[in-house]
């Protein structure tokens, strides 16, 4: 089952290729990073909203909604962030530099949580093999932004 978890992460990171171009076209039609990352979050929200329909899944008790932690509403902040971002920074920085950069990003950031076991993740602590492989992704991060 890893093997499949470690195929769609990869099948899904390439595709945040496509979105930062599908954002980038809606953006430069309609003149604005922030309009084209709301047209990115409704045609989401709508297919999600679809897909709940069609395997006819049950909303959750207002009482299992009430005791989410008030943090992890945050994700929708970040994940709007991000399509903003990286809307507005694609053609700036190109594709290869702006993924790069999300990848240098996210990997200083789960190594902290997973070695603090932060945020639900278990605690999986840093040894050299790990820091080597974020010192080799860092360097690789350098040469393309050279």
């Amino acid at each position: 089952m890893q093997s499949v978890s470690m195929l769609l992460a990869f099948l899904v990171g390439a595709g945040l290729v496509v979105q930062v171009a599908l954002n980038m076209t809606i953006s430069k039609a309609v003149g604005s990073a922030p309009l084209a990352a709301l047209a990115n979050f409704v045609v989401g929200t709508a297919v999600i909203a679809l897909l709940l329909l069609a395997f006819r899944v049950e909303l959750p008790a207002r009482e299992q909604w009430a005791a989410v932690p008030w943090w992890a509403w945050l994700g929708g902040t970040l994940g709007a962030a991000y399509v903003a971002t990286a809307t507005f920074t694609g053609p700036r920085l190109g594709a290869l530099l702006l993924l790069a950069l999300t990848v240098g990003g996210q990997m200083i950031a789960s190594m902290i949580v997973d070695h603090y076991g932060l945020l639900g993740f278990a605690r999986e602590p840093l040894d050299a093999s790990r820091v080597l492989g974020a010192v080799l992704l860092c360097v690789g991060i350098f040469l393309i932004a050279r």
